[in-house]
């Protein structure tokens, strides 16, 4: 009996680097059609698709990766710094800790309105009764609706504002950005007050439209994020606000012994 050879996996992003003839990313030569050619947006989604996006897309994408670069003295700032401040000699390590805080509260927000979205075009339901039931069923099981509400931005954050503006200047078909708004005002006729779409639920209805896919969604935030937090860790070792912060926590949360 002839023994079954293993599968032999393959990989369709670029070529090992044991092979110096040649120097191969998604189908592309690296060096004569990618360096020089071809912007860092452009090969992100290149990157992740495996296809050139249209200027359409580019555009696009570029906005999302800008708007989310930086947003002050964040949870995530702050954790770069305190890292920053105890290893100064590795910039990637504050950086890699303050991309920890990319999850379903900050940032990550975006997969989840994306996945939320794609089943509502995908739904057979007309949008507004899609919209009603979606909304409804978060707040009878009391979830937050992903991509909606903002500790500061009232009652419209200016984010979500100016990506809607790009994506119309762009030309996109605008499905998912129409659903995410029925979302909006449905989440403020039912729940009686007003809950903004936020910036990371206009990003997952724009990816939407220039179908991104949902899975690497968060991994624009982390992209985007990156490029702040290594600002935030180089200031944090050229300065130091980690004595100012450490004053602030103790004189705000004093101790108090035991009874």
């Amino acid at each position: 009996m002839t023994e079954k050879k293993p599968k032999r996996h393959t990989t369709r992003i670029g070529s090992p680097m044991q092979e110096i003839d040649r120097l191969v990313f998604r189908g592309k030569n690296t060096l004569t059609d990618l360096v020089g050619k071809a912007s860092f947006t452009e090969c992100v989604f290149l990157a992740v698709t495996g296809k050139m996006p249209t200027p359409q897309q580019t555009k696009v994408l570029d906005a999302c990766l800008v708007i989310l670069i930086d947003h002050g003295i964040t949870p995530s700032a702050l954790v770069a710094r305190l890292v920053a401040d105890s290893v100064p000699t590795d910039v990637q390590v504050p950086i890699a800790a303050g991309l920890l805080m990319v999850g379903n509260k900050f940032m990550g927000t975006i997969a989840g309105a994306g996945a939320l979205l794609e089943a509502g075009v995908r739904s057979e339901k007309s949008p507004d009764e899609w919209a009603a039931e979606t909304v409804a069923d978060h707040i009878k099981r009391g979830r937050r609706m992903p991509g909606f509400g903002h500790p500061a931005y009232f009652p419209d954050d200016p984010r979500t504002v100016r990506l809607f503006e790009v994506a119309r200047e762009a030309g996109v078909a605008g499905r998912h950005i129409d659903l995410v708004k029925r979302l909006e005002a449905q989440l403020e006729k039912q729940g009686k007050k007003r809950v903004p779409l936020n910036a990371t639920g206009a990003i997952g209805a724009l990816l939407c439209e220039i179908g991104f896919p949902v899975g690497a969604m968060r991994g624009v935030a982390i992209i985007s994020r990156s490029a702040g937090l290594l600002a935030h860790a180089i200031e944090e070792i050229e300065t130091g606000t980690t004595n100012d912060v450490m004053t602030m926590v103790t004189e705000a949360i004093p101790y108090e012994a035991e009874a």
